[in-house]
């Protein structure tokens, strides 16, 4: 059937209420519910393939098609600092460098390289968060495989493919070239004090965070 505006409408209308409910999900949604879904989240694999995304407003948003070639996987991630041994020399525990020690890249984006390590046929396109608990954080990750037909002639997914003469995409989330990627670079602030961040922070000796 034909895609009229009646049912342009109604979708739109409907991702709204997906996004308005997500603005805010502990209040939008029920304590026990989120707990169920987080302890059955917990019981799958850390990559996990899913049929549909849990937020479809943000999935649409960052380039999710539902189409072949694109693949939607749950990851989880360890919440909080680094890891860090403790160090055995005479020091005050204070100044042992072991906790309150954070990696320069935030969560998302090292959600985003495990899961391209993982399936290393797919291409990262874009994350969202989609939950945490006390010990984890939950991102879904959109990946698409730039070798499908379906990808290479969409008019939208196929800038990524290779087939179509574009290298500039390959290995998009070990170099920043996400969104979560470019949000931790500062490559979102723009005008007076960024301008220590393009065209990139090693360009300018890290100075730019």
């Amino acid at each position: 059937m034909a895609d009229t505006p009646a049912k342009r409408n109604r979708r739109a209308t409907r991702r709204h209420y997906v996004r308005e409910t997500w603005k805010k999900p502990k209040e939008a949604l029920p304590h026990m519910f989120r707990q169920t879904r987080m302890a059955q989240w917990r019981r799958e694999p850390v990559n996990c393939r899913i049929e549909r995304p849990t937020r479809l407003d943000a999935a649409r948003r960052l380039g999710y098609k539902a189409k072949q070639g694109v693949v939607l996987i749950r990851t989880r991630v360890r919440r909080g600092g680094l890891r860090k041994g403790k160090i055995h020399m005479k020091r005050k525990p204070s100044k042992a460098g072991i906790s309150k020690i954070t990696m320069a890249k935030n969560t998302q984006r090292i959600a985003e390289e495990r899961v391209a390590r993982h399936f290393p046929n797919l291409e990262v396109l874009n994350s969202y968060w989609v939950g945490e608990d006390g010990k984890h954080k939950f991102f879904e990750v959109i990946m698409i495989d730039t070798h499908h037909p379906a990808i290479i002639n969409d008019k939208q997914l196929g800038v990524f493919c290779q087939a179509n003469g574009n290298n500039s995409h390959r290995g998009r989330a070990y170099r920043g070239k996400t969104s979560a990627g470019k949000r931790g670079r500062g490559l979102f602030n723009k005008g007076k004090g960024a301008e220590k961040l393009r065209p990139s922070l090693k360009a300018n000796l890290n100075r730019g965070k």
